[in-house]
């Protein structure tokens, strides 16, 4: 979403508290079905920094602003096509109703999700992250 007006901050800890919310309910609701433990973004994302690792190296770039994206899917068509898209025309996406989307930062892929609604508002949950390893793999290939 963007929006030219600055938020106000206790609407904005409200809506980050409602998200919160969700997520946790939406986590238990995972962990309740499928035996699998909740993830814990506290403990799992940053465990190499939480074992005495450089904190300050990283703290470095952590205010750095990324274009965060989320890819519906993808098509090639015609300028001539585009020239005659109008109100309610449709465009065909390569992917396919329910697959999972893709989560880009900075045109790079990191990992895929399913959307979510809150509050009316759309948001995604992450289902699959990509690797380190496979990011690598990928950027050497492309």
């Amino acid at each position: 979403m963007t929006t030219d007006t600055p938020m106000d901050p206790s609407a904005e800890d409200s809506m980050a508290d409602d998200w919160a919310q969700a997520l946790e309910e939406q986590s238990h609701k995972d962990a309740a079905s499928n035996g699998a433990p909740a993830f814990d973004a506290a403990s799992d994302a940053f465990a190499p920094l939480n074992k005495g690792g450089n904190t300050n190296d990283i703290n470095m770039v952590l205010d750095i602003p990324v274009q965060l994206s989320v890819e519906l899917g993808r098509t090639k068509v015609p300028i001539k096509y585009i020239l005659q898209l109008g109100q309610g025309s449709v465009v065909e996406l390569d992917a396919l109703a329910g697959e999972p989307m893709d989560v880009l930062v900075n045109g790079y892929l990191i990992a895929q999700g399913e959307v979510v609604v809150v509050n009316d508002k759309f948001g995604i949950r992450l289902t699959d992250i990509v690797t380190p390893s496979e990011r690598l793999r990928r950027l050497s290939k492309g």
